[in-house]
């Protein structure tokens, strides 16, 4: 297996999967509410770059998860926002 320069798009992913990190992280050391609104915002964010970067490498399996992450923190933010 050889590695490769990473592509704009692998970038863009790894930003993604990052910010998703931080945020999981920062929930798990309780710096992060749950129910507020930059703890689904950041899963959106994140999940919306790595479909960015799935656009230019697709996989179903990631893609799938993908939309369902975005999904879910859509209403979160939705829920955050109403209160």
């Amino acid at each position: 297996m050889t590695l490769s320069t990473p592509t704009l798009p692998d970038v863009i992913g790894l930003i993604g999967v990052l910010i998703i990190l931080i945020t999981y992280g920062a929930l798990t050391l309780e710096k992060m509410d749950p129910k507020g609104w930059r703890y689904s915002a950041g899963n959106g964010l994140g999940a919306v770059l790595i479909l960015i970067s799935l656009y230019f490498s697709f996989n179903l399996a990631s893609f799938v998860i993908e939309i369902a992450w975005l999904a879910i923190s859509g209403f979160g933010l939705w829920k955050a926002w109403r209160r």
